[in-house]
């Protein structure tokens, strides 16, 4: 059984940051490569970042590339996302997901299997 739970969501100014937290409740010894996506009111999910547990290489979409870190800690099971250089757009629910075993695509929703509830994060122009 999967668990993740986000939290770190919240008001900021643009151009403020804000750091969220994946808390991930994972069968021993699983690898489940994890990612941040975000649904904008409105609009569909959308990829944000995508980490690989083993080794830690990192996948960014091109909003947030350069301005978003995606991290874990492998003794904490916890994943993060450093947000720098907010803008409005940015505005949306930020939910963690597992990527399904043998994933080929890390930027489709379609490829994640286990979610969160989801975390608000809302920049204010």
């Amino acid at each position: 059984q999967v668990q993740l739970v986000e939290s770190g969501g919240g008001l900021v100014q643009a151009g403020g940051s804000l750091r969220l937290s994946c808390a991930r409740s994972v069968p021993t010894f699983s690898t489940y490569d994890m990612g941040w996506l975000r649904q904008a009111p409105g609009k569909e999910r959308e990829f944000v970042a995508a980490i690989k547990w083993t080794g830690g290489s990192t996948y960014y979409a091109d909003s947030v590339k350069g301005r978003f870190t995606i991290s874990r800690d492998n003794a904490k099971n916890t994943m993060y996302l450093q947000m720098d250089s907010l803008k409005a757009e940015d505005t949306a629910v930020y939910y963690c997901a597992t990527l399904r075993k043998g994933w080929v695509r890390w930027d489709r929703v379609y490829e994640y299997a286990y979610w969160g509830q989801g975390t608000q994060v809302t920049v204010s122009s």
